[in-house]
């Protein structure tokens, strides 16, 4: 979420939460460095503003609905980041939103081809519906880092009218919106389910601990030149030259513009070598052996020491 008219649209409707909470918003604007009004805002000062709020309100939701206090979603999370596939993860959803105070309802419904993911906002006095948004976006990207893979959205549905940033929708969430729906929903391909969680407690903590910018962050909508080479490396083609053949680009321009992006198509490659490993062990279909050969390492060894570079854990720890 990086483009600038979404984040200056998105501080904006967050200073204005701050004026319906009788907040000194100018001096607030002033120590995170944004200016009176509120155009060229980073990512980091949106998170920090947001942030800011659930500070000051002690509401995750900025006291826009009843009460959800601060350290829910550290506590939503962690209790669902155990389950072993995404099936098990919308479940466990479910449930912490039937006991947790302040989390708005959450129900899903899977009946192929898709998977509806229903959120339930009535309860929020929420305008400009900031919050309401942005637990759309918190769910939808912790469903794609779960799972460690772009979760494409078949469907948008918002129960609000067409707002004057509805552009920004396709740019946040990869799928422009129908509005004044029934209720907010995100749906996505049934055939997801079965995808197994991948991320270790150390990524978790790390998750976890920079939140809301990590969530804020764009990463799985193809929009970045990184995901585009990721999906060229998922479909089999590693060849940095290969690769910027298919972009229509030279490999020389393609590292450049991964080095813009603070990544490089060999980390490419490991990430999607790592989620792949992971993906076979928490399986257990494949041996070691035929595991590493198949990822393209020599030898069994070689894989052993990647994978502990990778994730600091042996291969074993996954079984």
């Amino acid at each position: 979420m990086d483009d600038p008219a979404v984040l200056d649209a998105l501080a904006q409707r967050l200073a204005r939460i701050g004026e319906r909470r009788d907040l000194d918003v100018p001096a607030l604007l002033r120590r995170l460095g944004i200016r009176p009004d509120r155009t060229g805002v980073t990512r980091r000062q949106v998170s920090d503003l947001t942030r800011e709020l659930w500070l000051q309100t002690d509401d995750e939701l900025f006291a826009l609905g009843p009460r959800a206090p601060r350290g829910l979603f550290r506590l939503v999370v962690r209790s669902i980041a155990p389950a072993p596939d995404l099936r098990a993860v919308l479940g466990r959803l479910e449930e912490a939103a039937e006991v947790l105070p302040g989390m708005p309802a959450v129900a899903v419904r899977a009946a192929a081809p898709l998977v509806e993911v229903e959120i339930d906002v009535r309860q929020l006095d929420d305008p400009d519906h900031v919050a309401a948004e942005l637990v759309a976006i918190v769910v939808h990207r912790l469903l794609s880092w779960l799972t460690g893979q772009r979760i494409d959205l078949r469907e948008l549905r918002l129960p609000w009218p067409k707002p004057d940033h509805a552009p920004h929708y396709e740019l946040v969430f990869g799928r422009h919106p129908q509005f004044d729906a029934d209720a907010l929903v995100l749906a996505f391909d049934a055939k997801l389910l079965p995808a197994p969680v991948l991320r270790s407690e150390a990524e978790l903590a790390e998750f976890l601990e920079d939140q809301p910018e990590v969530s804020l962050a764009t990463r799985d909508y193809g929009s970045s030149h990184a995901d585009q080479v990721r999906a060229i490396v998922e479909q089999g083609t590693t060849a940095p030259e290969d690769i910027a053949a298919r972009l229509g680009i030279s490999a020389q321009h393609l590292r450049r513009l991964l080095r813009a992006e603070e990544t490089s198509i060999g980390e490419i490659r490991d990430a999607v070598r790592r989620d792949a490993a992971i993906a076979s062990l928490r399986r257990g279909d494949e041996s070691i052996e035929k595991l590493a050969q198949r990822l393209g390492f020599s030898e069994a060894s070689a894989f052993r020491r990647a994978f502990r570079r990778w994730t600091g854990r042996a291969p074993g720890d996954y079984r």
